[in-house]
């Protein structure tokens, strides 16, 4: 049986706007990204002659709305497009893109029109710093916002009641074609020691999923004098907000340390799993995610790929993780380095999304599942949205069955 196709409605409070959308993540394939499509549902009862727009923003947030510091204001808008969708600028047959902008036109009526967006080459994709259990408001983020509104011109002033956010995400998946296993090595010498101390270390491939156990084959040879203590390794996750300060995190999203150690002449080889998970530091602030944490489909923020061409600096937040390898040398901890000065291992490797098998649309159901359009329903939480006096559609602007 071909599965349902669901579609994501929310209307504004006075009911003059619906939007509907075939989805709510959109897939950057580094070469190409996916379109922004979906139909707007108008009213012209309580449109009363004012025209219909909507818009795709992106916005970079460093701080809440209200925060403002020697008049610099914490968020910037990377991008912003409007269409206007109502009177109609073109035929609207002319305006359909997708086969699922065909059957909701066909489903909604004459009363629906259709939109269409194409993101720029140099839009970073979405990820959000998570707050601590006791922050408030907006956190540091990039976010992507669909909004349709009624107003009478593009340029007057937008009524909440007459106007619908809808928040999306904009995100990449793992590469195709896989790269080299990362592995690295390292050779450190000590002082009143003849002979140095070996270390090495490799990762069975480049890109792990979300979700998948990453296995660290650590060698150590202890030729020296000295004595390896302990033995600790982690997945660490680097989040460089590169927009305006350049501020970096470091957060130890999985950890291994059994307390292995290796006495002098001796050596150890051994695997070390490791599983990094949102679900492990749900509490921890400043933890890069796909989205936002209180949404069930949240997950750690997968690493930043940026196209070349590309300036590092419009991504707003680039997202990495590595492998970090320490050992305890004689009491003293030596901190992960590949020059040598200390002795560890630092391994690069990439965590992404798994490309979902296709479903091609000639294989969807013409039954469509109407849902609405927030992430939170999952969980029957209130949404931002909703509390700005959006509400998602009823039986009595529902689509009627055809």
């Amino acid at each position: 049986m071909s599965p349902k196709h669901v579609v994501f409605k929310k209307i504004c409070k006075d009911k003059s706007v619906g939007v509907y959308m075939g989805r709510r993540d959109f897939v950057d394939r580094v070469d190409s990204v996916d379109p922004v499509d979906g139909v707007i549902l108008i009213d012209h009862e309580a449109l009363q002659g004012r025209r219909v727009f909507v818009t795709l923003s992106c916005t970079f947030r460093y701080g809440r709305d209200d925060m403002d510091v020697m008049g610099i204001a914490f968020r910037r808008e990377l991008y912003l497009s409007t269409r206007q969708v109502y009177p109609p600028l073109q035929d609207r047959e002319k305006g359909i893109h997708t086969r699922t902008q065909a059957r909701l036109l066909r489903k909604l009526g004459d009363d629906a029109y259709p939109f269409f967006f194409e993101f720029p080459d140099n839009l970073p994709c979405s990820v959000a710093l998570q707050p601590s259990p006791h922050d408030v408001g907006k956190q540091c983020a990039v976010e992507f916002e669909i909004k349709a509104f009624s107003a009478e011109s593009q340029d007057a002033k937008i009524r909440k009641r007459s106007s619908v956010k809808l928040m999306i995400r904009k995100v990449q998946y793992g590469p195709e074609i896989e790269g080299t296993p990362p592995s690295v090595e390292t050779t450190k010498d000590f002082v009143m020691s003849d002979k140095p101390l070996h270390v090495s270390a490799s990762l069975d491939k480049e890109t792990y999923y979300h979700g998948e156990s990453v296995r660290v084959h650590v060698s150590v040879t202890n030729n020296s004098s000295k004595n390896i203590k302990n033995i600790i390794v982690s997945v660490d996750q680097v989040s460089t907000v590169v927009l305006y300060s350049n501020d970096s995190y470091v957060k130890s999203v999985a950890i291994e340390e059994p307390g292995d150690s290796v006495s002098p002449g001796a050596s150890l080889q051994k695997v070390y799993t490791l599983l990094p998970l949102l679900a492990n530091n749900r509490e921890r602030r400043g933890i890069a995610l796909d989205g936002k944490l209180k949404h069930e489909d949240t997950n750690l923020a997968s690493s930043s790929i940026v196209k070349d061409g590309v300036l590092k600096e419009v991504m707003g937040i680039m997202v990495s993780y590595r492998i970090m390898v320490k050992l305890i040398v004689g009491g003293s901890v030596a901190s992960v380095c590949v020059v040598g000065v200390e002795v560890g291992l630092e391994v690069p490797f990439k965590l992404m999304h798994p490309k979902p098998d296709a479903v091609k649309e000639s294989e969807m159901e013409e039954e469509m599942d109407f849902q609405e359009f927030k992430r939170s329903y999952l969980k029957g939480m209130l949404d931002d949205d909703d509390e700005d006096g959006n509400v998602s559609g009823g039986d009595d602007i529902a689509p009627k069955e055809t």
